[in-house]
């Protein structure tokens, strides 16, 4: 294993640019997501499922923009390498009009029918209900979501991290205090529970996307074009490529996004105390990503950049030095999660049996995070970032479909199994996983050149 490249200091100082303001966003992100759970775990268990469940909602919704934002931010930062500007603003506005008709779909179902919705992942009457008033609320934050993804997106494409970041932990903490205070009825606002949660987080994401726009503006950002005619105003034959990338990507999280809500519903039905310790672990679990959510988005953006400015061999070396760098990370985080185990479910009111569940639950997240690192750091750096969304998607869908489901199902309703083993055996699709992304990633054929093959 070559580590000569920590004594590359111009390559560190691009990544930590780039990957520390991330990590510090994500970090926030999923403290106060951590908070939002510990405040409605004070309402039991029940409350607990019904948040987890609604949020899945969410969860499908934020991994389809996720991947069309992505797949978009490709050409964003391959352009953003060949230092043009004009064909960024028009990505922006392909993605702001994609997102939007998204959203605008979930929306309605969130906000029309709530019940239906989340009677696909549980009969508990009592925890349909709670989620549905959670759920009916926030469901109105979807759209402001999409735009505001939309943005995100492309301005870490460009390196406008620090703005993203401004905006992002802004609208966090300000969710989080008036969820607290709406959730308890604090400082004269009434006691609402779980609404006053959907409120909170409602607010907060519209504040974001006022927030964003704000600051592309007010900084001139090469994002703050003269007129919205710029942004929308692309050509449809360019328009049309740009989709043929970013299709694939919005695909490959739809099929894993419905595979993890398949999980979760699997887990609801082993019962409520089981999807509780799930959404528990979940918390942890966001918090253990912090630091590979800035060196996968870092990598993400830095090989885009190296693949427009035709620095190919640049671009695999720089997503092998992630990969050695986001495994030996995972150990480290690990052994954290393993140590922290009674003090993370000494904070939640759980039942005895929830209390064992969250804590078999880490131990199995610890010892296998480094696997999902592996793959996270040659999905979204390399097969994503080069532009090789179509491999992307299909090994997506036969792992999840063909090995992770079944296997969930099998250890669940055949052999009956306790949540935290069904949990390791959906591990096998991530196995499965690092040696096919393994293999593409040393082929070097998920390098591909998009923008100078593009015309606008």
């Amino acid at each position: 294993m070559n580590l000569s490249f920590l004594r590359d200091r111009p390559f560190l100082k691009e990544m930590l640019v780039i990957a520390v303001p991330i990590s510090f966003q994500q970090l926030i992100n999923a403290s106060l997501n951590m908070i939002d759970v510990i405040m409605v775990g004070q309402l039991g268990e029940a409350s607990i499922a019904a948040l987890g469940l609604s949020n899945q909602v969410f969860f499908v919704l934020i991994l389809l923009l996720f991947g069309t934002t992505s797949g978009m931010a490709i050409f964003t930062a391959q352009f953003w390498g060949k230092q043009e500007l004009e064909p960024i603003r028009k990505v922006l506005g392909m993605s702001i009009v994609t997102t939007a008709f998204v959203a605008l779909l979930f929306t309605l179902a969130a906000t029309l029918m709530p019940r239906t919705v989340l009677g696909l992942y549980t009969n508990d009457a009592a925890v349909i209900e709670i989620g549905a008033q959670y759920l009916s609320i926030v469901g109105f934050s979807y759209i402001p979501v999409a735009i505001a993804t939309s943005y995100v997106a492309v301005m870490r494409s460009i390196q406008l991290v620090r703005l993203t970041v401004i905006a992002t932990v802004t609208a966090l903490i300000f969710k989080t205090i008036l969820g607290y205070m709406l959730i308890f009825g604090y400082a004269g606002f009434p006691a609402l529970g779980v609404r006053g949660a959907a409120i909170g987080t409602a607010s907060g994401w519209t504040l974001e996307l006022i927030l964003l726009i704000g600051l592309v503006y007010t900084q001139r950002t090469p994002l703050a074009a003269k007129d919205l005619g710029t942004l929308f105003s692309f050509d449809m034959i360019f328009f049309q490529r740009v989709l043929k990338t970013a299709l694939p990507a919005m695909a490959n999280e739809l099929f894993w996004s419905l595979g993890i809500t398949t999980y979760n519903a699997i887990y609801a039905h082993i019962g409520t105390d089981s999807i509780a310790a799930v959404n528990v672990n979940a918390t942890i679990e966001e918090l253990g990503f912090v630091v590979f959510m800035g060196l996968g988005n870092a990598c993400a953006v830095m090989v885009g950049n190296r693949i427009g400015a035709g620095k190919k061999e640049e671009a695999y070396e720089t997503v092998r030095r992630v990969i050695i760098l986001s495994v030996s990370a995972a150990w480290i985080v690990g052994l954290v999660v393993v140590l922290l185990r009674d003090i993370v479910v000494g904070l939640y009111d759980l039942s005895p049996s929830g209390i064992v569940n969250v804590r078999m639950l880490m131990l199995m997240m610890a010892c296998t995070l480094w696997i999902r690192m592996f793959n996270f750091s040659t999905f979204i750096g390399a097969l994503r970032a080069g532009g090789d969304t179509r491999f992307a998607l299909l090994m997506e869908i036969c792992s999840i479909w063909l090995i992770g489901v079944p296997a969930a199902y099998f250890a669940a309703f055949v052999l009956h199994l306790p949540v935290y083993y069904v949990y390791l055996f959906v591990i096998l699709e991530e196995i499965a996983k690092a040696f096919v992304s393994f293999w593409r990633f040393r082929s070097r054929k998920w390098i591909h050149d998009l923008v100078n093959e593009a015309t606008v």
